[in-house]
């Protein structure tokens, strides 16, 4: 791969969950080494869909994924996970009965002899984990959940990390604390790929991003440039912005 070829593109893509259904309708997205890539867009634009395309989880019925070059379109979630590619679904992602530490560890399931270089590791980007790791994972709040998730999908040393909605359902204390490890994960040389109903923190934080409105791309951008443009202020962002900016 050469310095200028993204690391993750998603090109054209066309995919649904039922048969004759489109939900993607021509999407495509790149995802270059060290950035942080917002995508938002109303309710029903595809976004979610978009990740779970690129992470095998819906078929893809037309278009490719690649990653470092490699066709990895509709390629099995396990073997992305070993590709060095992590995700983060928005519900039902974390294992309940389990401990702290039995999560983490199930995030090494492919490669068990990690788990102990790889918990001091992700325990340094969330010391909570690590005090409570014996504490079950259902009866965490919400915020320490998505914590939670997020340590365990950085479990394998991903160089992609793919959020599904990461503040979803939060407060909005708890999700800055989420838009600020998700900013530290990235610094620390994590390439993400962010979905985000709160559309003008993520602009905020990521440095491009992609605008979807019925499974295709309305507008891209710069974080910067899209949280300053008049049209996707008017027709995506809302009032919110407008206060913020004023």
């Amino acid at each position: 791969m050469t310095a200028r070829e993204p690391l993750l593109i998603a090109d054209d893509l066309t995919a649904g969950y039922l048969p004759g259904v489109n939900i993607l309708n021509g999407c495509s997205l790149e995802l270059h080494e060290g950035e942080l890539v917002g995508i938002i867009g109303p309710n029903g634009a595809g976004k979610s869909t978009l990740v779970k395309a690129m992470f095998g989880l819906v078929n893809v019925r037309k278009g490719a994924v690649r990653l470092r070059g490699e066709d990895i379109t509709n390629m099995k979630a396990h073997s992305l996970v070993d590709r060095g590619i992590g995700y983060v679904p928005q519900t039902n992602n974390v294992f309940p009965s389990l401990t702290i530490a039995e999560n983490l560890e199930m995030g090494t399931y492919s490669d068990p002899k990690r788990f102990r270089e790889r918990f001091d590791v992700v325990g340094e980007m969330f010391p909570r984990l690590v005090e409570r790791r014996e504490q079950r994972a259902g009866s965490l709040s919400g915020g320490e959940r998505q914590m939670l998730a997020m340590g365990r999908a950085l479990m394998m040393d991903p160089s992609v990390l793919l959020l599904d909605e990461p503040s979803a359902g939060l407060s909005p204390a708890l999700q800055d604390e989420v838009f600020v490890r998700c900013h530290r994960i990235n610094r620390a040389g994590v390439s993400i790929v962010m979905v985000e109903q709160n559309a003008s923190r993520c602009l905020q934080i990521c440095h491009r991003g992609y605008v979807l409105d019925q499974g295709t791309n309305a507008y891209t951008g710069t974080g910067r440039e899209l949280l300053t443009d008049p049209k996707v202020i008017e027709l995506y962002l809302g009032t919110l912005v407008k206060s913020h900016q004023d």
